[in-house]
């Protein structure tokens, strides 16, 4: 699949992406377990679009900005009226040796300030 294909609520999403950037950490306690979360989002990119993905704990330190993945399992929502990406439980992504040229003028999702 290619960024400007996603839409929100899809499932079992597959793409491969540079990623461009990573926002500031923040903390968040979890509704579910109150526990404290580290958590932030990643532009990631490929030759139709941008995305927004949200990571969490782990996955955070995993991902480096400039270097190309593999996404397997992802899943779409919407948060702030705009499209974004998620690992989810069953997400994986794995480091890959391929170049790709960003289109940044399609913005999938919203600034998310």
């Amino acid at each position: 699949m290619k960024i400007n294909e996603i839409k929100a609520y899809q499932k079992k999403i597959d793409f491969t992406a540079l990623v461009l950037e990573k926002t500031e950490l923040r903390k968040v306690v979890s509704k579910l377990d109150d526990v404290e979360h580290k958590v932030c989002e990643a532009l990631v990119g490929d030759e139709t679009g941008t995305v927004l993905l949200t990571l969490w704990d782990q996955a955070i330190d995993l991902l480096e900005v400039g270097k190309v993945y593999s996404f397997k399992n992802l899943y779409s929502s919407e948060f702030k009226k705009s499209t974004r990406l998620n690992l989810g439980r069953f997400g994986e992504f794995k480091l890959v040796d391929k170049k790709i040229d960003v289109n940044k003028e399609n913005k999938i999702s919203k600034d998310s300030n």
